[in-house]
């Protein structure tokens, strides 16, 4: 998880709607925090199913702030 908080992916305390990943995703790849939501959104339209295990995983892999 440390390597998670030196690479700049911690889930901000402002700006959560859930647990904070796709704030967390946007912050560190200088997008707003919408666009990842929809971006995220799109993605596991793509890829059905992803969403049970990629948002949980990062939120328990990513620290919060």
């Amino acid at each position: 998880m440390e390597s998670f908080r030196r690479q700049g992916l911690v889930r901000p305390r402002e700006g959560r709607i859930l647990a904070g990943v796709c704030a967390g995703l946007a912050r560190r790849f200088g997008i707003g925090p919408w666009m990842a939501r929809i971006l995220f959104v799109l993605l596991l339209m793509i890829i059905p199913g992803s969403q049970i295990i990629v948002y949980p995983v990062l939120w328990i892999l990513m620290p919060s702030e």
